[in-house]
């Protein structure tokens, strides 16, 4: 179905190419995963699926793309768009219409489909994807997960043979993120949709996978072959894949099922072994600090809709705290409170001595810091050095601040890149870096690891610790249940815009079905989160 034939892409004024040598197959009626560190090309080999590399994008590419037949060379993406379907990381850039159900039938009209086809394929999609209840809401007021379930709505209602997603579960909670693999793996089983898909969260789509792309560095060619195989040569994989090395596991296991048939003997080991702990433990706050950030009896109004209700938080200096809950559950609306973004219909909140939504911005800069799901809106300059000069100024802060962070986070970046050319995961690293440069006592993160390979995601938690260790207080928005339980003190967990769950992580997340990480999944009912954790059990047991 598609077949790459020595391809390489080259973009203007790149010091090398961005993709060489890739030579391969995707058969009709298969899943294929394609995975590799941030800026190795992923996007960019998606892109000449679609024709969008090199028609859109510019650059020159070398050999030969083919998608059910057709040259993607000679054929621009309108040529391409009946057999194939794209749905990028940025789910706002995919949309032209107003509401859901409008946007679900753009792309049939486009392609001239009868009423009644684009009528029945609309109701088939909204039940598939859980939109029902949405199809009349306008695009602009939906949550990131649910606009990113719109996006990939859009492109299944015109029954593309292919389908190209890159990230397509980044913005999505766990139930959310199940339901839209499950309507990956209908298609595929029962229509012979081929998907070809790139996605960091490789614990949860590896085990659907039927063959996996490894692109291992920039400018090396990809290794392709059984995703057990992959897993064990790629430089990025799962977490029940890295207990599957470190207890020397073979073939290694994919799913948390395949592992816990394996896991009797390491529980065996472990279970003499004291709690978990070691030195990859977040250090404990001070517990009788008074709090940077409070919110008390929060009530957020959005259109006649009470986004939050009664809500009650309070972090301490040095202290994580993860918020959790299904898309919509009014994460995003509580962190933008913490910032002014929001005046209260009820109750209060406090940042320091400071009400938010009357403090000069100048001012509330030095006291909390909000980077947003979308990184862009904080980014203006035209490249990377400027961004950085600029946050500089804006934070009083010694020259060269931001820069260094920016290479902590993500090295290897140019300082005259544009902030436009970055990956996703690229420009919240660029972000970040941004806001961190103030040093706000209160750091506010809304899906700070979309977009993040494992190694990304590993420095991004080594920073936002030895933030904790100095003092800081960080509130984390996410969907990322490894990353709560590698980083959070406590996990909150909002549901109708209430709080329904306040604790200790472990003894929140392994509570909760949806909420638990992988290993602990793995070794229950043994309290073990991280394969960090479990190492230094058994090195202490060794």
């Amino acid at each position: 179905m598609i077949r790459f034939d020595q391809v390489s892409v080259t973009y203007d004024d790149a010091a090398g190419p961005a993709l060489t040598g890739v030579d391969l197959t995707v058969d009709e009626g298969e899943l294929c995963l394609l995975v590799g560190p941030s800026g190795v090309g992923k996007s960019t080999l998606l892109g000449t699926v679609s024709g969008l590399v090199p028609h859109f994008s510019g650059g020159t590419l070398h050999g030969t793309v083919t998608v059910a037949g057709r040259d993607t060379r000679t054929h621009r993406p309108r040529e391409l768009a009946d057999v194939v379907g794209t749905v990028g990381q940025d789910p706002l850039a995919h949309f032209v219409t107003d509401t859901v159900e409008d946007e679900l039938a753009y792309g049939m009209e486009s392609l001239g489909l009868p009423p009644d086809t684009m009528r029945r394929r609309v109701e088939e999609t909204l039940d598939l994807l859980g939109l029902a209840a949405l199809r009349e809401r306008p695009i602009a007021t939906l949550s990131g997960g649910q606009q990113q379930r719109v996006a990939i709505g859009s492109v299944l209602t015109a029954h593309p043979r292919v389908l190209v997603l890159d990230e397509p579960t980044s913005a999505l909670d766990p139930a959310a993120a199940e339901e839209v693999l499950a309507v990956l793996q209908r298609l595929v089983h029962d229509l012979g949709t081929t998907v070809l898909l790139a996605e960091h969260r490789l614990e949860r789509v590896v085990q659907y996978a039927d063959q996996v792309i490894v692109l291992p560095a920039p400018g090396e060619a990809p290794l392709v072959g059984e995703p057990a195989a992959m897993m064990a040569a790629s430089p990025v994989h799962p977490p029940v894949v890295a207990l599957g090395r470190l207890a020397g596991w073979s073939p290694l296991p994919l799913s948390v099922r395949d592992a816990r048939r394996r896991a009797g003997t390491l529980r065996d080991r472990l279970a003499p072994e004291p709690a978990p702990g070691g030195a990859a433990e977040p250090a404990a706050p001070d517990a009788a600090a008074p709090p940077v950030g409070r919110a008390e009896g929060l009530t957020v109004r959005r259109d006649r809709t009470d986004a939050l209700r009664g809500v009650d938080l309070a972090v301490r200096p040095g202290e994580s705290v993860a918020l959790m809950g299904r898309n919509g559950a009014g994460k995003s609306t509580l962190l933008s409170a913490f910032v002014g973004l929001h005046e209260p219909a009820a109750g209060t909140v406090r940042v320091g001595d400071a009400v938010p939504h009357r403090t000069r911005p100048a001012e509330l800069l030095r006291r909390v810091g909000l980077v947003p799901q979308e990184p862009r809106d904080l980014l203006y300059a035209d490249t990377v050095a400027a961004e950085c000069e600029a946050a500089d100024r804006d934070a009083d802060a010694p020259r060269g601040t931001c820069r260094a962070l920016v290479t902590r986070l993500l090295p290897g970046v140019a300082d005259a890149t544009h902030p436009r050319d970055l990956s996703e995961g690229q420009r919240l690293a660029l972000a970040l870096a941004v806001i961190l440069t103030a040093s706000p006592p209160l750091i506010l993160l809304d899906e700070p690891t979309r977009g993040l390979d494992y190694a990304a995601k590993a420095r991004l938690v080594e920073v936002l610790r030895a933030l904790a260790a100095d003092g800081h207080a960080i509130v984390l928005a996410t969907h990322d249940v490894e990353l709560a339980a590698e980083l959070a003190h406590r996990v909150v967990i909002l549901a109708d815009g209430e709080v329904v769950a306040d604790g200790p992580t472990a003894e929140v997340v392994v509570s909760s079905p949806a909420f638990a990480p992988q290993v602990a999944k793995v070794l229950a009912p043994l309290p073990y989160l991280t394969v960090p954790q479990v190492a230094h059990a058994l090195g202490a047991g060794a």
